[in-house]
């Protein structure tokens, strides 16, 4: 069985629900219940990340009323490399193109 394909274990849903119930209860801080992480749930489908083009990302960019440089600074990366992906010039790959799927589908004051 590979990693991928593991469910997870009936030990490990039970204690899922209990620290779900923890928390509901106050008994388990929001710091603590947020620490459990993907392998104890198992892999779940993932939302596949849509490739965006150059005219996408100006378009969020100028309908979020922001520079390239402000644009940048609240997606951590630099000025030039969102003017490249504007362009056409590099295409989003990674957090980069996660994060700006998100802003595409939700809007930009998600990340603020």
């Amino acid at each position: 069985m590979t990693k991928e394909n593991k469910k997870p274990s009936r030990l490990a849903i039970a204690m899922l629900e209990t620290a779900k119930d923890m928390r509901h209860a106050g008994v388990l801080d929001e710091a603590s219940y947020g620490k459990i992480t993907m392998r104890h749930l198992g892999v779940e489908e993932k939302i596949p990340a849509e490739a965006l083009t150059g005219v996408e990302i100006r378009a969020m960019r100028e309908q979020a009323h922001m520079s390239q440089a402000v644009f940048a600074h609240y997606l951590n990366l630099t000025p030039g490399y969102v003017s490249q992906l504007e362009r056409g010039a590099k295409h989003p790959t990674g957090a980069a193109l996660t994060l700006l799927n998100i802003i595409h589908r939700k809007g930009i004051e998600t990340i603020f």
